[in-house]
């Protein structure tokens, strides 16, 4: 059953928000004539209910997924953009209030919400192989270790992703391209009209007293790392958890040699995969290579790089011989870059004797280009998987299995830039929320084949958020034998879904535990 707004919600609009909604609504909708040209554009307020059956974790039970749209709402009250997005909700539960939300984003910028959706924390889960790989026919299958049995999700789409769209203004016209920048498409614009939705969509659904989580993916780590200050310093609404899924520098600067030398340890990891490493290392497990080579690289690699014309030519040949060995080089081609070794580079040399190279999000993934020479791949090997994929994936489900048919069309990677990214101060700012928040924690998951937002700078993140170690204990870090999307290995799609289940069980507080510190 399709719930339109004024059928789904008791609230009244005003005047120009169901004029906004009117015009982007099907014909049927808005009483228009018969013979209207039909038009591919979305709803502005929007649902569709299907009731669904899941065995997960163990548990059999039932949950409503409410799929549609939203509105978002300026500070006059208009309609300024539909946003798409998928909730679902577990049925038979006694105590709602205790019941937590996870509210989900991918990022991008520009990207949908499919990727975590549709093969991560959701009830249905892609069909691939237990690599990750496409199969046919293309689809999703049951999820046995979605979260939603302990969690109810809310997957959403930012503006222009997926089925999100702008909306024309009051007079019919729609914003300009510098107005729709300033309104959604910069690091804090972005945060700002969010934070504002998922106001909008906690009171609809009145879940103002569950405990709360968001979960980011990429550049979504820095989209919820803002948020958690932004729903507590304008919203006033409070958090349990914020999970970084293969994040971003979400502001935290490392430049320079901090930067050249992070990337040691994915090189090592991906190294160790394609067996291209040394026999000794080689037979060694991947976590204890991980083990040695992080360790070189804090203690000699970085103090190398930091000395830049200063290193000493016998010192600098040592180091070159040991980046070599544990990236799978030649000692000659790190000599060559000047110790620092590029990641697109590295993604072309690693296997160019085999003709091959590897990905980016995944060096799992392999591709060939059109000629061995070169300082870079032609194409994203992991990528063009994952499309070939997703893509067939999350056009049958939205249409045939929850039952949300429009013209408009999903948005993979919808137009978004040019991206303000000026002022982003979104690790600082998950620092201060945490800090206000003692009931807030933080969970990071990350890849060791992802060369993308590497894993080791991934733990370089969560080590410097808090530079005051008073809050170390409140923040993890999980590794996983995958790449950016970690979840799409079905070993990995099992231990990351458990590390979140566990993280959410262990951030809802006990009966009457308050949210204090205690003196020291």
């Amino acid at each position: 059953m399709r719930l339109t707004l004024m059928k789904f919600f008791s609230h009244a609009l005003s005047a120009s928000c169901v004029a906004a909604a009117l015009l982007l609504a099907p014909a049927s909708y808005a009483n228009a004539s018969e013979t209207a040209l039909p038009s591919a554009k979305i709803a502005a307020d929007d649902v569709v209910i299907t009731e669904h059956r899941a065995n997960i974790n163990g548990e059999r039970f039932e949950y409503t997924a409410t799929t549609g749209t939203q509105p978002v709402f300026n500070a006059e009250g208009e309609a300024t953009a539909a946003l798409f997005f998928t909730y679902y909700e577990r049925q038979g539960v006694k105590n709602r209030e205790e019941r937590p939300l996870l509210i989900s984003f991918n990022g991008g910028p520009g990207s949908a919400s499919v990727w975590m959706h549709i093969a991560y924390t959701g009830p249905k889960a892609l069909r691939v192989d237990d690599e990750g790989f496409p199969i046919m026919p293309y689809g999703v299958k049951n999820n046995p270790h979605s979260v939603l049995d302990v969690a109810d999700i809310v997957f959403v789409n930012p503006v222009n992703t997926g089925y999100s769209r702008v909306l024309p203004g009051p007079d019919g016209k729609m914003p300009s391209r510098e107005q729709q920048q300033k309104m959604f498409f910069g690091v804090n614009a972005d945060v700002s009209y969010l934070a504002d939705w998922i106001n909008t969509f906690v009171s609809r659904h009145e879940r103002w007293r569950s405990p709360k989580y968001l979960i980011g993916e990429s550049y979504g780590t820095t989209r919820v790392s803002g948020l958690a200050l932004e729903l507590q310093n304008r919203q006033w609404m409070y958090l349990n958890g914020v999970i970084l899924v293969s994040p971003t520098e979400i502001g935290i600067k490392r430049e320079g040699p901090v930067e050249a030398a992070n990337r040691l340890p994915y090189f090592a990891a991906t190294a160790w995969y394609h067996n291209a490493l040394a026999d000794d290392l080689q037979q060694q497990d991947l976590l204890e290579v991980l083990e040695e080579v992080e360790a070189y690289t804090l203690n000699t690699y970085l103090p190398a790089l930091a000395k830049g014309a200063m290193l000493p030519a016998a010192e600098r040949q040592q180091i070159a011989e040991q980046v070599a060995r544990y990236a799978g080089l030649s000692t000659q081609t790190v000599l060559r870059s000047n110790l620092d070794i590029s990641p697109r580079f590295f993604w072309k040399e690693l296997l160019r004797d085999r003709g091959q190279t590897v990905g980016r999000l995944d060096s799992r993934y392999l591709g060939i280009d059109r000629n061995d020479v070169g300082d870079s791949p032609d194409y994203n090997a992991e990528l063009t998987s994952w499309l070939h994929s997703f893509t067939p994936a999350i056009n049958y489900y939205l249409r045939e299995e929850l039952n949300y048919k429009t013209d408009v069309k999903y948005n993979m990677f919808g137009p978004v830039h040019p991206w303000d990214r000026t002022n982003n101060n979104t690790g600082e700012n998950l620092r201060q929320a945490m800090a206000q928040n003692p009931y807030l924690n933080v969970l990071i998951q990350s890849g060791y084949y992802d060369g993308a937002t590497n894993y080791f700078d991934a733990k370089y993140t969560g080590w410097h958020i808090d530079p005051s170690r008073r809050m170390a204990d409140r923040i993890d870090f999980k590794g996983y034998r995958s790449g950016h999307m970690m979840y799409l290995r079905a070993e990995d799609l099992k231990a990351a879904n458990q590390d979140v289940r566990e993280f959410i069980k262990a951030t809802v507080p006990a009966a009457d535990e308050a949210a204090k510190y205690d003196a020291q």
